[in-house]
């Protein structure tokens, strides 16, 4: 019982001693991959081709400039791979980018994917990971997945 005791002190101690770091959050975060869309596999349709996306969310009290930023999956293709135009996120905002062809707004971003029949897609249907760069090629957030499931809360 004593010897007992005296770990969980020296156990406490040591923790005392050697303080965890706090992590330091990243301010934009991957919240969300769909990666199985309405009616995929099929031809590559642009309706399907956009209900492929994945959402961002600026969870910082300031506006992030992506411009420059990066978002890929696991492979090394260049085609697999969107780098942000001139692109501001407001704080508490979230952007939507799909992979399909569309008309750029302040809430959704389009990839410009299409034509190319069911290699168009970007995530695979079973598993697959997001990696967020910045401009100097830094991770700042990942999310991966493995499951039959349609999407991925991150």
């Amino acid at each position: 019982m004593a010897i007992r005791a005296l770990l969980t002190t020296a156990a406490l101690l040591t923790l005392a001693a050697h303080p965890a770091q706090a992590a330091v959050a990243e301010p934009l975060r991957i919240t969300k991959i769909y990666y199985n869309s309405p009616g995929s596999p099929d031809s590559g349709s642009q309706a399907s081709l956009n209900g492929e996306y994945v959402q961002l969310k600026n969870v910082s009290k300031a506006k992030i400039d992506l411009t420059g930023w990066t978002l890929h999956d696991k492979t090394k293709d260049d085609e697999h791979v969107y780098t942000f135009d001139t692109f501001t996120l407001k704080p508490g905002r979230t952007v939507t980018l799909r992979t399909g062809k569309g008309k750029d707004t302040a809430t959704t971003l389009y990839w410009g994917r299409g034509g190319e029949g069911t290699f168009s897609y970007i995530w695979n249907q079973r598993s697959d990971t997001a990696y967020l760069r910045d401009t100097t090629g830094k991770l700042r957030d990942s999310c991966s997945y493995n499951s039959r499931a349609a999407f991925k809360i991150c």
